[in-house]
C-alpha cells in the first residue's frame, strides 16, 4: 500500500474553539468531518502544501503555522502519515470553498460529530494545545 503524505491545519480561536471540515459527496469517507489540508505534491514541502491546501478550500492565507505533531494511520485503502501544523496567524475568514461544511467546534461540540479515525489521536492532543502548554 502506498503511503500518501498530507498536511492538516489545527485552526484555533477563542482559546478553545478549532476549525473543521466536512468531506463533500463522492470523496472516500464521504459526511465525515476532519481537519483541513490535503494531500502533498512530490517535491512540495508539507508547509508549502499545507499553505496551498487552505487557500483553495478555504480561502485563507496562512502567516504562520508549526508542525505539531505527525501521525501514521492505516486506512482500509490507504495507508497515511498526517503532518499536523497548528496554525495561529491567517488572513480572511474561512468557509467551505469548494462548497463543504466547515465550522468552528468545541471538545464538547465534536464528540456529536462523525470524524475520521484517524484524529482520535489529535482530539486527546488539543486540550494541551488549546491551553497553551504544547
Amino acid at each position: 500500500m502506498k503511503l500518501v503524505q498530507v498536511a492538516a491545519a489545527v485552526l484555533t480561536r477563542s482559546g478553545n474553539e478549532f476549525l473543521l471540515t466536512q468531506r463533500p459527496s463522492g470523496k472516500v469517507y464521504a459526511g465525515y468531518w476532519e481537519f483541513p489540508g490535503g494531500k502533498i505534491e512530490a517535491g512540495e514541502a508539507a508547509q508549502a502544501a499545507l499553505a496551498r491546501e487552505l487557500e483553495e478550500e478555504l480561502g485563507i492565507v496562512v502567516e504562520q503555522a508549526v508542525l505539531w505533531q505527525t501521525v501514521h494511520f492505516t486506512y482500509p485503502h490507504a495507508e497515511v502519515e498526517l503532518h499536523f501544523f497548528h496554525v495561529t496567524v491567517w488572513r480572511g475568514e474561512p468557509y467551505g470553498r469548494e462548497g463543504q461544511d466547515c465550522g468552528w467546534q468545541t471538545l464538547d461540540t465534536c464528540k456529536n460529530l462523525l470524524l475520521l479515525p484517524a484524529n482520535d489521536g489529535i482530539l486527546k492532543a488539543l486540550p494541551a494545545l488549546l491551553k497553551g502548554e504544547t
